[in-house]
């Protein structure tokens, strides 16, 4: 009964857990946008969302279960997530090239981090607005 109630919850909170680390992804490379040979990175938000779902069941257990290419490697969340088959992070292509060979186009990584964060914030207010009414369902008020 209660897996009812709250599926519908934990795609939510997968979706807030995507999103998180595609700001940190976009963050990083608005950071990085005067180094030198810098390539920018990113991954398929509804790709990964749906992979993660299919695969594992949750982004939790493929945030856990994310690889290394070597044994003394700590395992970074953000290996699991991208859009080639082996779940790795994407390149972005470049719009414009540039001399130091870094690809990061300022006026798209803001765009798109924006973006992004409006639709955190919206999934954010979505769970916190399902969580009321769950609880006032409970508590008969």
């Amino acid at each position: 009964m209660l897996n009812k109630m709250t599926g519908r919850l934990d795609f939510h909170s997968d979706a807030l857990l995507l999103r998180a680390e595609r700001q940190r992804v976009l963050a990083s490379n608005i950071a990085n946008a005067d180094t030198p040979g810098y390539v920018a990175r990113d991954f398929n938000f509804a790709k990964t969302l749906q992979a993660a779902q299919g695969e594992n069941g949750s982004v939790r257990q493929a945030l856990q279960a994310a690889s290394t290419t070597h044994s003394q490697h700590m395992p970074l969340p953000t290996e699991k997530f991208g859009t080639d088959g082996k779940g790795r992070l994407g390149y972005s292509l470049t719009s414009q090239p540039s001399l130091d060979n870094n690809t990061v186009d300022l006026d798209r990584e803001r765009a798109n981090f924006v973006d992004n964060a409006v639709r955190y914030e919206a999934t954010l207010r979505f769970l916190n607005s399902s969580a009321k009414t769950m609880l006032t369902a409970i508590t008969g008020q």
